[in-house]
């Protein structure tokens, strides 16, 4: 057993005698923070939903709303949280708690709670300055009597007001020490430096590696998976971060969360920050971490895709140094990559996309919202004077065992002009490529299909702009029909 301590609602809490993989829900509920819900238990629909203050944030500390279901006690550990019970100070409700009650946005109140700590970020963000955010910072929350509009009304009432409070002026607040360490019987560590991180990986070789929480929260809460060890990689200096290179690319540290990359490549890097629009809720995207993503493994991991066809270069570092390698060579085999037991990965960066590259990502699913891709799949396509192809990658997920580029049919393009009776032509040879399995989530012709529909609609969609982004209004699946 181990004691976390943190600050809640402004209390300073020591939580002593818990078990390293108690969730951070779990814990609020059995010390009688009830207030804060359990309705999926994997971080689909927003019940539990709490607000962290994130001290690392780029430009300063933020609020940042969470699933707490998927987070482990520990990981809190320093950290400064608000949940619902916290909002009413001195008999008086929040202004957004006033601004749900005035737009009849709560009914019968169980997703209430987790619908008001989503709307308390809201209130403090500085940049909800398009009508598919203030979709985007509401989506991960469930409204089970169906209150859609009300909310969505309350929330645009309130966005962005940053009321000058106890609760911003939490923000200057110092943070606690971050590091921990404990050991009895289950390990869990959190290093701060890659020095400390080396001893604890010599120390236990075989611990789970951990940063965002958001996919390996999933083995605790709802598989019940004990995780005799595990090690944090989110409180290491220079593990996180976004950098422009002097050539125009872009470095993005293995913990940098998925909400700031969204936010940095707006307008920049429009084939990233179009996946990342409906990769997933809000909550998931301010604990995700790039690094997460890639490192599952998963074939349908919607990243890899878009990396793969960016050409990214991925750096692993360990005790003895760092090395770089391909994206391309990463992904050895179903959830096996090229990471050594001593190693993580540091490091992605993106070369520059130059100006005549024709680019664009793609993700199918069956909700348009926070959803597992059916298909992902990524294109960059480069012409020649004469419009015949001289660059072409296509790289796709969920269509084999680990995400990967179509290579037969990228061969069967390469010099060829680029029309649409060309690539008629070359995707047959996507059969080469891929050997799709059927599963609940699309039978194999579905997804070979798909492959194809999806390198016509690319085609389509760069005839007239090059980097097209998602419109103004979500649009989470692409809808094309069969174009032959």
């Amino acid at each position: 057993m181990t004691t976390v301590r943190f600050f809640l609602n402004d209390h300073a809490i020591r939580a002593a005698n818990q078990a390293p993989t108690t969730t951070l829900l779990n814990y609020l509920r059995a010390s009688g923070w009830t207030g804060t819900k359990e309705g999926c238990a994997e971080g689909d629909c927003g019940a539990c939903t709490v607000v962290m203050i994130d001290t690392d944030a780029p430009g300063g500390p933020r609020f940042r709303a969470i699933n707490s279901c998927l987070v482990l006690l520990p990981m809190m550990h320093g950290r400064r949280l608000y949940t619902v019970e916290g909002l009413r100070r001195q008999g008086a409700y929040h202004p957004v708690q006033e601004a749900l009650a005035q737009a009849l946005g709560s009914q019968c109140g169980y997703c209430t709670p987790g619908v008001v700590m989503s709307m308390f970020e809201a209130c403090y963000r500085d940049d909800l300055d398009r009508p598919w955010k203030l979709d985007d910072q509401m989506c991960g929350n469930l409204c089970r009597c169906t209150g859609y509009r009300p909310i969505r009304s309350a929330t645009a009432t309130i966005a962005g007001s940053q009321p000058a409070d106890e609760f911003r002026a939490a923000l200057a607040k110092p943070a606690g020490k971050r590091a921990f360490h404990s050991e009895s019987p289950t390990v869990f560590i959190t290093p701060t430096s890659l020095s400390h991180l080396w001893q604890a990986l010599a120390q236990h070789p075989l611990a789970s590696l951990v940063a965002g929480g958001t996919d390996l929260g999933l083995a605790v809460s709802k598989r019940f998976e004990a995780l005799p060890e595990v090690i944090s990689l989110e409180a290491i200096d220079g593990l996180r971060g976004i950098s422009r290179l002097s050539n125009g690319g872009w470095r993005f540290g293995a913990t940098t969360l998925l909400a700031d990359i969204e936010a940095a490549t707006e307008g920049e890097l429009v084939p990233l920050h179009r996946m990342l629009r409906h990769f997933a809720s809000r909550q998931i995207k301010n604990r995700a971490t790039i690094g997460g993503n890639l490192c599952n493994a998963s074939p349908i991991g919607d990243l890899a895709p878009v990396l793969l066809a960016l050409d990214a270069t991925l750096e692993l570092r360990s005790a003895a140094g760092s090395r770089e390698i391909a994206i391309a060579d990463f992904f050895l085999d179903y959830r096996r990559t090229a990471l050594s037991p001593t190693e993580i990965l540091a490091s992605i960066t993106v070369p520059a996309l130059s100006e005549d590259s024709r680019a664009s990502s793609y993700k199918v699913s069956k909700r348009r919202e926070l959803d597992i891709s059916s298909v992902a799949a990524a294109f960059v396509v480069k012409l020649d004077a004469n419009g015949h192809v001289t660059t072409i990658r296509a790289a796709y997920g969920g269509v084999a065992a680990i995400p990967s580029r179509a290579h037969s049919f990228e061969a069967a393009m390469h010099g060829q002009p680029w029309t649409r009776d060309h690539l008629e032509a070359a995707l047959s040879a996507l059969e080469e490529d891929f050997t799709p399995i059927d599963d609940h989530r699309g039978s194999a012709w579905y997804r070979q299909t798909l492959a194809a529909n999806l390198a016509r609609g690319f085609f389509l969609e760069t005839q007239d702009n090059h980097l097209p982004d998602l419109p103004e209004r979500p649009s989470g699946t692409v809808s094309l029909g069969v174009l032959r």
